[in-house]
């Protein structure tokens, strides 16, 4: 299957979804990347872009692809958004989407959910993940990642400007990530897990 993660910025998606998209590499699934801005207001834009390449390093994705657009300046684009994303869709197929949950805080991840709704209402399966800043999650579909919890931690720790940089005193990105794992573990019953809210979700095909 070809598997494409959407994020608005570096180190999104490994937050999100990386352990889930470990273990779909991991079967020999093709996993696709695309982020939408280089970060320049969380840190120096080519900084950013080589940890977010030591972070796919890791990954292997198929291709990782830039969206090319300014961080924190999405929402004004969103009609531009929504044919760029079409464009990648077209080019790679995807069985299934992930990107960011509608409701969230930051105002880059509210436009990026929106845009990839429009621009995969005839995709399949589209699935939201949770970061830092997502508001009023409540996950109905559940991926164990205990076989590839160390595998997020070290994407994660690529991206090594932004591992302090969660404004909770004391805490690192890792700190944070690693509790809402445990969090969802415990909601599956499994160590560790991530959560996920469906747009639409296809079974047994």
């Amino acid at each position: 299957m070809n598997i494409l993660a959407i994020g608005a910025h570096p180190d999104d998606i490994e937050v999100g979804c990386g352990g889930t998209l470990a273990k779909y590499a991991r079967s020999g699934h093709e996993i696709y990347l695309l982020v939408m801005t280089e970060g320049s207001m969380g840190g120096k834009a080519d900084v950013r872009k080589k940890e977010q390449a030591r972070s796919a390093n890791l990954l292997k994705p198929r291709e990782m692809i830039w969206g090319g657009y300014k961080d924190t300046l999405l929402t004004p684009h969103m009609n531009r958004m929504v044919h760029d994303i079409e464009t990648v869709l077209k080019k790679i197929a995807p069985n299934f989407i992930f990107v960011h949950y509608e409701d969230d805080t930051h105002q880059d991840h509210r436009a990026l959910a929106k845009a990839t709704v429009s621009a995969t209402r005839y995709i399949r399966n589209v699935i939201f993940y949770e970061g830092p800043t997502t508001q009023n999650f409540a996950p109905t579909v559940f991926v164990d990642i205990r076989e590839t919890i160390d595998e997020k931690f070290a994407m994660l720790l690529a991206h090594r400007s932004q591992v302090r940089k969660t404004n909770i005193e004391g805490l690192s990105i890792t700190d944070v990530v690693r509790s809402t794992a445990v969090f969802r573990g415990i909601q599956g019953r499994v160590p560790f897990a991530e959560a996920f809210v469906p747009l639409r979700l296809f079974i047994n095909v």
